[in-house]
């Protein structure tokens, strides 16, 4: 499975209803479940991003649905980042 990483920020709708945002992370935990993604790690953050998820995924398909799933609810805007761990990165730079 393939690493990612997402970086969202709260919308004017989102951070209206803050108090529900653990409510939600519960959710999204279940939804990413239901489509094969494994969710390693939700945080809360200071400074340029509300919160960081760390995610495993079948395919960047599955989490291209999946955060279009996220980003109709209206409650966050996010940033998807493909993550290459150090075996990964060892054989793309094998081909350099």
């Amino acid at each position: 499975m393939a690493n990612y990483v997402v970086l969202g920020n709260f919308t004017e709708q989102g951070i209206r209803a803050v108090k529900e945002t653990a409510r939600r992370a519960k959710a999204f935990r279940e939804a990413a479940a239901s489509m094969g993604v494994k969710l390693r790690e939700v945080c809360w953050t200071l400074g340029h991003y509300d919160i960081v998820i760390t995610m495993e995924a079948p395919s960047d398909e599955v989490v291209e649905s999946l955060m279009m799933k996220v980003g109709s609810l209206g409650n966050m805007k996010t940033q998807t980042l493909r993550a290459f761990g150090e075996s990964e990165i060892e054989a793309i730079l094998s081909k350099v």
